[in-house]
């Protein structure tokens, strides 16, 4: 059997377990052709660390576009991430139309907790939200979808039918697919509703709600999505191996809390993500 090929495309922070350093190994255990592109080099990610050194890698893009283009390559997935910048994404809606065979996976990485991060801004949301227009997929959290649709955010109290319509007005900016993460209906419970235009369907997947928050759990669900959707799973299957593989993460790294607060253990729990993988 051909094995399927995805093209990663976010920041490698060389400590803190985030973007390229989470996408690549998940990925690829999944059994995938992983092939990264590099946004900018950062020496560790932003959170809690100072002083850390970054590189810009943006004008590498479409040189590394033009030469597979004319390598023949051809990918099954595109998946991004943290992308940083407005002509960051223009350059990767360029890759999108360059490899238009390829399912588009887009998580717009801009903003949690009702609060843009620093680097951006409502210019910003609107150029995100074009890209996630162009996309098959895309992963927003409830702080990201408000600001894609201009709307107020809407933090907790919420049900089943706002989310049903927020993911409605999601698809709308042209995706075919829009999941949610990150939705509370039950205090006990956490995980993510996706909604499918083409069928009209709903999907979701809870499991328990661990109070506690770590940078790059976004990227650890993401990235197994991600992985899932371009193996062929459904998005219901898909939405169970990439929640649960998140909270085992989560859950692997509560004993040791305060020495790895910078991120997860998602390669402990990797054999679980393969066997999960080949439960139907």
């Amino acid at each position: 059997m051909k094995q399927k090929r995805i093209m990663t495309i976010q920041d490698l922070s060389c400590f803190g377990k985030c973007s390229l350093t989470v996408a690549h190994p998940i990925m690829s255990a999944m059994g995938l052709e992983v092939c990264p592109i590099p946004t900018a080099v950062l020496s560790t990610h932003t959170a809690g660390f100072q002083n850390w050194t970054f590189r810009d890698l943006g004008e590498d893009l479409p040189r590394i576009a033009a030469h597979w283009k004319s390598a023949g390559l051809t990918f099954d997935g595109i998946s991004t991430g943290y992308l940083g910048s407005e002509e960051m994404i223009g350059m990767v809606a360029d890759y999108f139309k360059t490899f238009p065979e390829a399912l588009k996976i887009v998580d717009p990485v801009f903003a949690d907790n009702g609060k843009l991060y620093p680097a951006f801004d409502e210019v910003y949301a609107a150029g995100i939200a074009g890209l996630c227009g162009q996309a098959d997929v895309i992963v927003p959290n409830l702080t990201e979808a408000a600001y894609m649709l201009g709307e107020a955010y809407v933090p907790s109290g919420y049900d089943e039918a706002y989310i049903h319509a927020l993911l409605r007005r999601l698809t709308g900016l042209g995706c075919r697919v829009a999941v949610v993460t990150g939705v509370i209906y039950d205090p006990a419970r956490q995980g993510a509703v996706a909604y499918d235009r083409a069928s009209g369907e709903f999907f979701q997947y809870f499991r328990e709600n661990i109070d506690v928050s770590f940078h790059g759990t976004g990227d650890v669900f993401t990235s197994a999505l991600a992985g899932a959707v371009v193996l062929g799973k459904s998005m219901q299957d898909a939405l169970r191996i990439a929640v649960d593989y998140t909270v085992e993460s989560i859950k692997a790294t509560m004993p040791d809390v305060k020495e790895h607060w910078y991120g997860v253990k998602f390669e402990t729990c990797l054999p679980g993500l393969i066997r999960a993988l080949q439960t139907e």
